[in-house]
Order: structure tokens, then C-alpha cells, then sequence
């Protein structure tokens, strides 16, 4: 198992870095701390059908909550974890269905019309594809997305201030800048990084173009590598060796998702991999400074709840980012020993 650490930033980077993972300009919340119990986690990830018996007396009918998530990674686990604590912990009574595409786009399609067939009362939707899919599946059923970047990029609300769809949730913008920062801190000598991500995924695209502003802006020189499936990963991190000293990967499903395949050929090639989240790292990242899934999973939740109860509507409530002091050093002790790093650098 990768030995990997985690450390509040404030610890180790200076506090510039800090305003990185909240927009000051939108609505900024902070999860509450993880709550969920092992048998809520087996529940959210392993059941197909999952219920919670809450207060129906206060809380008035059980509501039904499909779920569908676009693939199973680390990152995409913890969000939906964090989502169904949140629901646990607010009291309300719920019977979720929990669906996985496994990364499939028709398996998208297919699951969203199953969940919107069954009216449910809210559905949650992990990931971009699997958004945009039940989306375009009903424009009545409220929709919260989480683990999805830019929503009015990716066409799910007009505004992220003010969605006016039937679609809201919780942006994981990632400290892009910042990230980079962390790779020249970490490896001074670096030159050119090679940009991987998949090219089906819209919300990658806007990190691998902030990451390439960002390398300008550091005087380091990138290329661009892009796969359209998990089945192209290991050829191309195999055509970036002799081109590139290090690797950047965004929070990106397919990649994140064959983190393993890329870590194994990186690693032993001798090339570091800066991720954009912790779940990329404990798969052979070399490190990250990111966000936590789980309390952004959370947030997601608490927002779901705050709809159910009729308090508010997605169309009006604005796209939830998570408070700065959120973000996280992760490092992979075991992969920087392979590949010779020294991590007192981050102590400099």
C-alpha cells in the first residue's frame, strides 16, 4: 500500500496559496466534518438500494434519491459518501438507488432515463457526463452535481451565481495555479511538463488550458497529451518519456480512474506526477494541493436537503465551492523515495 500524507497547508506553503480553492466572489461553504459510519459507506458504494430511517413525523415522507455516478475512483467514492452522511445527519427520511456507468457514456444515457422514469424526488449526479446526462433526461427533477468543475461551461445552469435550471450542486475547481507552484517547488529542475488528460472531458480541458497558462507564466515550457479512453492510457504516458520531466494530471475521471497504469509506467520511467486530487496520489501520484471529496460530497448533501425540505429551489441556489482553508498537501512518501525527491523542499 502507497504511504502518502496529508497536511493542511498552512503547515508547509505560504498563505497566498490559501484563496486558491474558494471563489470570493461566489457562495462559499464549509462542509461539515465527515459523520458517516462504515455501514453508511458500504451503503453509498456497494448497494444498489440504500435507505435511511429518519424522523417521518418531523421530517414528513420518505423521499427517493436516485444517484448516479459516471465511474468508481477514490475522488468520486468520497463525494458520494460525503452526499449520503449529509443526508444522514440532517434527519430526513430517504431510500436511495445508487447507479454506476463504469465510465460508459451510453451507460449514462441509460441510467439517467431509468432514474428519471421512477420520479424520483432528487438525483444526484456525480461527475460531468453523468450530469449532462440526466439533464438532458428532465428539465423538472431537481439535479444536484458535485465533482464537476465549471457547470455553465459544461452547459448544466446559466450562471454558476444563479443556476435558473433545475441543476445546482458543488464545484470542484482545483487550485491550478497552485498546483503548478507545488511542481517547480518540488522539482526545481523541471523544464518541460507534459499535460495528460482526456480529451471526451470538457472540464479537463479548462484545467490542462489554466495548467499551460500557468507553466507560461512560471517560464516552463509543456506539451499536451490527451487520451479518448482508459484503453490509450498506458501507450501515451509511455510516448511522454525523453519528452517531458513531469507530469501534470487534473482531476480528470478516466485518468484518475487508470492511475495505476500511469503512476506504474511514470514511476518507473522516472517521472513525477502532479495530481489534481489526493485520490490520484495514494494511487502513485507524486502529490497534490487540492480539495477533500468527501466534505464536497457533503456540501452537495446539505444543499439536497435544503431542496427537499422546500426551503429553497436548484434554480436559485448558487454553486457551492469549498472554503480554502479546506485545501490539502498531499504526498506520496513511498513514490518520492522511488523516484529520489526531496521533500524538505516543501519546508523551504
Amino acid at each position: 500500500m502507497k504511504k502518502t500524507a496529508s497536511i493542511l497547508l498552512a503547515a508547509v506553503m505560504t498563505a497566498s496559496m490559501l484563496t486558491a480553492c474558494g471563489d470570493s466572489s461566489a457562495t462559499q461553504s464549509t462542509a461539515t466534518t465527515q459523520q458517516s459510519t462504515a455501514d453508511t459507506q458500504t451503503s453509498a458504494l456497494e448497494g444498489t438500494q440504500g435507505s435511511a430511517s429518519g424522523d417521518q413525523t418531523a421530517e414528513g415522507e420518505s423521499h427517493n434519491i436516485g444517484i448516479i455516478q459516471l465511474t468508481e475512483h477514490a475522488a468520486l467514492d468520497s463525494a458520494n459518501e460525503g452526499f449520503i452522511a449529509a443526508l444522514d445527519a440532517s434527519g430526513i427520511s430517504y431510500e436511495v438507488d445508487q447507479q454506476n456507468a463504469q465510465n460508459d457514456q451510453s451507460a449514462c444515457q441509460t441510467i439517467a432515463t431509468k432514474l428519471v422514469s421512477e420520479n424520483n424526488d432528487l438525483i444526484l449526479a456525480i461527475a460531468t457526463p453523468a450530469a449532462q446526462a440526466v439533464a438532458g433526461a428532465t428539465s423538472d427533477i431537481p439535479i444536484i452535481g458535485t465533482a464537476i468543475t465549471d457547470f455553465a461551461e459544461a452547459g448544466l445552469v446559466n450562471d454558476n451565481a444563479a443556476p435558473g435550471t433545475n441543476v445546482t450542486g458543488t464545484s470542484d475547481l482545483t487550485p491550478v495555479a497552485e498546483q503548478i507552484d507545488l511542481l517547480t517547488t518540488l522539482l526545481p529542475e523541471a523544464q518541460t511538463v507534459g499535460i495528460l488528460y482526456c480529451s471526451a472531458e470538457a472540464n479537463s480541458q479548462i484545467q490542462a488550458d489554466m495548467a499551460a497558462a500557468a507553466c507560461q507564466e512560471k517560464g516552463l515550457s509543456y506539451e499536451i497529451f490527451t487520451v479518448s479512453s482508459s484503453n490509450e492510457i498506458q501507450t501515451v504516458v509511455e510516448s511522454m518519456v525523453g519528452r517531458v520531466d513531469a507530469i501534470y494530471a487534473p482531476t480528470d475521471n478516466t485518468i484518475a480512474a487508470g492511475m495505476s497504469t500511469v503512476s506504474m509506467v511514470a514511476t518507473d520511467n522516472g517521472l513525477p506526477i502532479i495530481c489534481g486530487e489526493a485520490g490520484m496520489v495514494e494511487a502513485g501520484g507524486l502529490a497534490t494541493y487540492g480539495i477533500d471529496y468527501y466534505q464536497l460530497g457533503y456540501l452537495a448533501g446539505e444543499m439536497a436537503v435544503s431542496i427537499l425540505r422546500g426551503e429553497t429551489t436548484a434554480a436559485e441556489t448558487p454553486i457551492g465551492y469549498l472554503d480554502a482553508s479546506l485545501c490539502e498537501l498531499t504526498v506520496n512518501e513511498e513514490t518520492a523515495a522511488a523516484l529520489g525527491i526531496d521533500l524538505s523542499l516543501l519546508e523551504q
